[in-house]
């Protein structure tokens, strides 16, 4: 089996229009992403999701049914984003309807992924628990192990191919999560992220004074997300330049498509993310698009807002643009905001610094003592919603050990947290603890039921 590179596994679902793909993706992520239904062709465009494997982060991709007719236009289109799915995978479910026996398509797709240096986990989905394991035999003929018998719709068996995922996952070098304190480098990876021609390659090169990478005003000049090396101060960073995220409906055919799993790579690889927007076009809805990726990665951010030279009237301008970005970016307002001009090379320095002042929040450690009075106080100040006769309880608040920092509440009843009060929580923290310029994760876990009876509420 291939080993990958990425920092975390793709996972693309594979196979004819109307198996059950968009509805396996649905389920895997626990919501609705993709749009189910019965015709041919609903899923145009891959669609990327974060989710768990048994404890091991991974990008499911839901993608288009491959067929093998001419195809026109979005059509066409829609078989080669399947086709590049297929390329970028670590690893690859190929579904299969094994209500029917493998048709022509089924071969010919079975044909194609046995070329590839992939793992590939044979699917049959709407099987019910009635169905004889010979009628499954036939699929053997695809040149895979035996399908795993699923029904997505029913819920069956779905708990086995997460297990089987997550071992080839293993044997593919990745590793579960245990809330072990990930590894500290001593640099600083810093991702450089934006739509096409925000000037990230024209920052490159103006932060390490030389014509690193190609800049020009034709959008999609960089296609790959490329690591150059920078020291400052004693400071070793690692710059990375992305190719532009578009929103997914807007993204090109051909090459380019390969970018957008790059870039989305080169987010999870960094410590902290330059969210680069360009002054001359203003914010748009690519940029909400991106920034959803930055932040269900939990990195660091900062926002550049570049081309700042062509502001007339600046301090003007930066109040109504500090106005815009606290509507539009609300759920951002913890992330500094940078004014620069990459190619006048004005206030590049403070990127850096600000950079190095992230990561030292992202590695801040607070005492035990400290979280818990923090914690009774806040609560004090505006007790959690009851829900029914049940009154929700706090008991202490802990640090895990984590690249991202991270804190767990135990309380009485986990689901009686309501999404208003965490966000309280989290805007209390902040005013007192800091933590600019990163993301938090707060976990929230019941207290073992016997504990809560010795145990005294904050």
């Amino acid at each position: 089996m291939k080993k990958t590179t990425h920092k975390i596994p793709f996972i693309a679902i594979i196979g004819k229009p109307n198996v059950g793909k968009s509805s396996l993706f649905n389920r895997i992520v626990g919501r609705k992403v993709a749009i189910i239904s019965d015709i041919s062709g609903t899923t145009r465009d891959r669609v990327f999701r974060k989710v768990q494997i048994n404890n091991i982060q991974s990008i499911l991709v839901d993608t288009g049914g491959l067929e093998f007719e001419k195809k026109e236009n979005i059509e066409a289109d829609m078989q080669t984003q399947a086709h590049i799915a297929i390329d970028q995978a670590d690893l690859v479910i190929f579904m299969v309807d094994g209500r029917f026996q493998p048709t022509i398509d089924d071969f010919e797709i079975a044909k194609i992924l046995r070329k590839k240096s992939k793992k590939i986990i044979l699917v049959a989905n709407k099987i019910d628990r009635n169905k004889k394991a010979d009628d499954l035999a036939n699929w053997h003929q695809l040149g895979f192990d035996y399908p795993i018998d699923i029904s997505v719709t029913h819920n069956i068996n779905l708990d086995k191919l997460e297990n089987i995922l997550s071992k080839n996952l293993i044997n593919l070098g990745y590793k579960e999560e245990n809330q072990e304190e990930e590894q500290k480098t001593k640099d600083i990876k810093l991702a450089i992220i934006g739509r096409p021609n925000a000037g990230k390659s024209s920052l490159i090169n103006a932060l390490t004074g030389e014509n690193r990478l190609i800049v020009s005003d034709i959008s999609g000049t960089t296609r790959d997300a490329i690591d150059i090396e920078l020291e400052k101060n004693n400071q070793l960073f690692t710059l990375i330049d992305t190719a532009g995220l578009r929103r997914k409906g807007k993204i090109e055919k051909g090459i380019e498509k390969y970018s957008s799993f790059r870039t989305i790579d080169a987010i999870e690889r960094s410590d902290i993310v330059c969210l680069m927007l360009d002054y001359s076009v203003g914010i748009r809805a690519q940029d909400l698009h991106i920034s959803s990726y930055i932040l269900d990665a939990h990195k660091g951010l900062i926002i550049l807002i570049n081309k700042y030279d062509l502001m007339e009237n600046k301090e003007e301008e930066r109040t109504r643009i500090n106005r815009i970005l606290k509507h539009r970016f609300d759920y951002l307002s913890w992330a500094p905001v940078l004014y620069i001009s990459a190619k006048n090379h004005k206030n590049l320095e403070l990127i850096l610094e600000t950079a190095v002042q992230i990561k030292n929040e992202r590695n801040k450690e607070l005492d035990q003592e400290v979280l818990r009075d923090w914690l009774t106080e806040t609560i004090h100040k505006h007790h959690p919603p009851s829900a029914g006769r049940n009154r929700l309880h706090f008991y202490t608040l802990i640090q895990i050990p984590s690249a991202t920092p991270t804190f767990e509440f135990l309380v009485s009843n986990k689901d009686s947290v309501h999404f208003s009060y965490q966000r309280y929580l989290e805007n209390s923290f902040r005013e007192n603890f800091g933590f600019i310029g990163t993301s938090i994760r707060f976990f929230y876990k019941n207290l073992d039921k016997k504990l809560i009876k010795k145990s005294q509420p904050l």
